[in-house]
């Protein structure tokens, strides 16, 4: 009996961890072949690639993400191989088991929850031609009606064999994102997230835990993302896998994980903050909102004093980059509490700020009393909500408008220092800065369209020309350090138009070849390097001080030295003046 396991990733980097528990969990007895695919892979080839497997039993794992490409897959596969057991898992269809039954007439049965063991019992069964209703934890239809059999003890975690040590995966380990996981479960009670439903948290083994890491980063994993929902919930548990990560990490690996950050231990973030390596960790935080009664309706325990310590104390230590996330649409938020959340978040300061959208998840809390706040939502995944009695749809709209700029213009990190001006001296706050400008983007039609490096500044300059011109200056001359900094060659057609004398820049490229010393730190070069690869431009204020008023147009000159051999740039400034002062003496 041949039995094949597919998926459809949202991306290619995309790994699926629990295809690859199921086929540890059923082998040796019931060999299992994995098949991953994307959502933007056309179905017919992946319904012929299925095909040419030739399966007796063909299994999906199910998210909100990819349900709705594959029950055409399902579909399709179905007319042209009908006697294959179609069988379904995953959290998109562990609930409404029901609703998935009939909805899909094609699939023969769906795992619920947790599926090791269900699924190894499941297949037992297919081979041996025996009925299904002794497999506890599955859902199949018994005389055209869908049945749903009780649910299966949780699996002791420990026994559990390691989905890490297929051959077959070993070559990619370097160019995928790797999930992983420590332990199941959440202590929380979160009305709006699946995770709330299991009671209570189960560990793996801790040395077939550490085992594991290390034959990963040993076979060229480089991007480890802990699954955990909460990681940081045992303090001595977390401080250990801590301190083990950092003494046995490999050159260029990184490992991620979502924490509780109010239950953050001082004790751990010290130890964090002295013994990690910069850029060796990432925490990626729930924040989802700021407003106490909001959380309380949801039932969620947040402690945002604790919050902030935490977040601040690993920000300074400046070893860990954080991504806090917000939900945007939680009960009784308004745009105006929202509008608090966002820029209480930001005034942190962090990385990366992920502003998502409330999705009403079958099986939450949430879902089963929406209309208790007049939600109205997607009948189809992702189930994202249109509405609610305290939030409209042309509010959403304006907050869509917001995460598209957030997007590229702070995560990506494309224009630091051009940004936090903005936010901190020219609109009102950072909401109010990305809620303008998406709404200027959006109305020229930007959101549907690609965008190339050059024309994110060229519209960010539209954009304030209208709406703020008396910042013009400051913010042109931040933006030429933005893209400067992140060349890594000599630009030959820079966003802006270079107007100043290019006779003058050769003579002033020239004199630092004779006279490095006038400009601090600037490098001895020979005359022919510095004309190869310096690039000079005007600017109204020196944009590597802390003076943000221009004295007079253009007085500041710009000098970006770019290393080809280590695709490094190094940025000094001078005023003109003082150049030529320097030169004289």
């Amino acid at each position: 009996m041949k039995t094949v396991l597919s998926t459809l990733n949202a991306k290619y980097i995309h790994t699926c961890l629990a295809l690859r528990y199921l086929k540890a969990y059923s082998e040796p007895e019931f060999p299992v072949v994995i098949r991953e695919f994307t959502i933007k892979d056309p179905s017919l080839n992946i319904v012929t690639d299925l095909y040419s497997q030739d399966p007796d039993v063909l299994g999906f794992s199910c998210y909100i993400w990819n349900i709705e490409e594959t029950i055409k897959v399902i579909q399709m596969f179905k007319k042209i191989k009908p006697e294959t057991k179609i069988v379904l898992g995953g959290p998109e269809v562990s609930y409404d088991v029901a609703h998935w039954l009939d909805r899909i007439p094609e699939v023969d049965f769906i795992v619920v929850n947790e599926g090791e063991e269900t699924f190894k019992h499941l297949l037992t069964q297919i081979q041996n031609n025996a009925g299904y209703e002794s497999v506890a934890g599955l859902g199949f239809r018994k005389d055209g009606k869908p049945k749903i059999n009780g649910p299966r003890e949780k699996l002791d975690l420990k026994t559990v064999p390691s989905p890490f040590r297929f051959e077959e995966d070993i070559a990619s380990l370097s160019k995928r994102i790797t999930y992983f996981e420590t332990s199941r479960g959440c202590p929380y009670s979160c009305a709006f997230c699946l995770s709330s439903i299991e009671v209570g948290v189960r560990y793996f083994d801790p040395q077939l835990v550490k085992d594991d890491l290390i034959f990963l980063m040993d076979n060229g994993a480089k991007i480890i993302k802990f699954v955990d929902r909460t990681f940081n919930i045992r303090r001595d548990y977390a401080l250990d896998m801590f301190s083990f990560l950092i003494e046995n990490r490999r050159p260029g690996v990184v490992f991620q994980f979502e924490i509780t950050a109010d239950i953050m231990r001082p004790e751990v973030i010290e130890y964090l903050n002295e013994h990690a390596p910069k850029g060796l960790f990432r925490f990626e935080i729930g924040v989802q909102s700021t407003n106490d009664a909001v959380n309380e309706l949801v039932q969620r325990r947040q402690n945002f004093e604790k919050l902030t310590r935490t977040v601040t104390t690993v920000r300074d230590g400046g070893k860990i980059v954080q991504h806090l996330d917000l939900i945007a649409g939680l009960p009784e938020e308004d745009y105006n509490s929202f509008r608090k959340t966002f820029n209480d978040v930001f005034a942190f300061g962090i990385e990366e700020v992920q502003l998502g959208f409330l999705k009403m998840l079958r099986g939450t809390g949430l879902r089963l009393t929406a209309e208790k706040h007049d939600y109205v939502y997607m009948d189809h995944s992702p189930y994202e909500i249109l509405g609610n009695n305290v939030l409209t749809f042309d509010e959403i709209i304006r907050i869509k408008q917001v995460e598209d700029v957030l997007e590229k213009y702070w995560n990506d990190h494309r224009m630091d220092h051009t940004v936090k001006y903005l936010i901190q001296h020219v609109f009102e706050s950072p909401f109010d800065f990305f809620q303008e400008f998406g709404t200027y983007w959006e109305t020229r039609g930007w959101s549907r369209i690609g965008h190339q490096l050059e024309d994110l500044f060229t519209r960010l300059i539209g954009f304030l020309r209208e709406s703020a011109p008396e910042a013009l200056p400051v913010a042109e001359s931040l933006m030429k350090l933005d893209y400067l900094e992140r060349q890594q060659f000599k630009p030959r057609k820079p966003w802006w138009e270079n107007t100043q004398n290019k006779e003058e820049n050769s003579r002033i490229l020239s004199m630092l070849a004779q006279f490095p010393e006038v400009i601090d730190g600037f490098p001895s070069l020979s005359e022919k390097d510095i004309h190869k690869h310096a690039f000079v431009t005007e600017t109204a204020i020196d944009p590597l001080s802390d003076e943000l008023q221009p004295h007079q147009e253009n007085d500041y000159l710009l000098i970006a030295l770019f290393d080809p051999k280590q695709q490094s740039t190094k940025i000094f400034t001078a005023s003109k003046s003082s150049l030529q002062t320097k030169r004289d003496a």
